[in-house]
């Protein structure tokens, strides 16, 4: 159990690194994509273009949270691995106790 909490902190803080890296990449990108070329006057419905602009930063987000996710996922099961590897040659060197012998 202790290790599905670990994995799920992991993915968790994946997700939430994913979203925060898309939303702050995400409307620079939007800009770059939806610039017009050789700065050139065009006429466009901007109710749309706002739409489709949010549209688009938000399955960015999405998609940004599950790649985090995702990638953090796979460190996670790395780091569980480490941990319990690490962990079982130290269980291994104490020397079973046996009760004192009654008299």
């Amino acid at each position: 159990m202790n290790a599905a909490k670990t994995l799920l902190n992991f993915i968790l803080a994946g997700a939430l690194l994913g979203v925060v890296v898309a939303s702050w990449l995400g409307p620079n990108y939007l800009g770059w994509y939806n610039e017009t070329p050789y700065a050139t006057q065009t006429m466009c419905n901007l109710p749309e273009v706002i739409r489709k602009t949010s549209a688009d930063l938000i399955s960015y987000q999405g998609i940004g949270g599950a790649a985090g996710a995702a990638v953090f996922l796979i460190l996670g099961v790395l780091f569980v691995r480490w941990t319990h590897r690490r962990a079982r040659p130290l269980e291994k060197q104490t020397p079973p106790t046996t009760p004192p012998a009654a008299a």
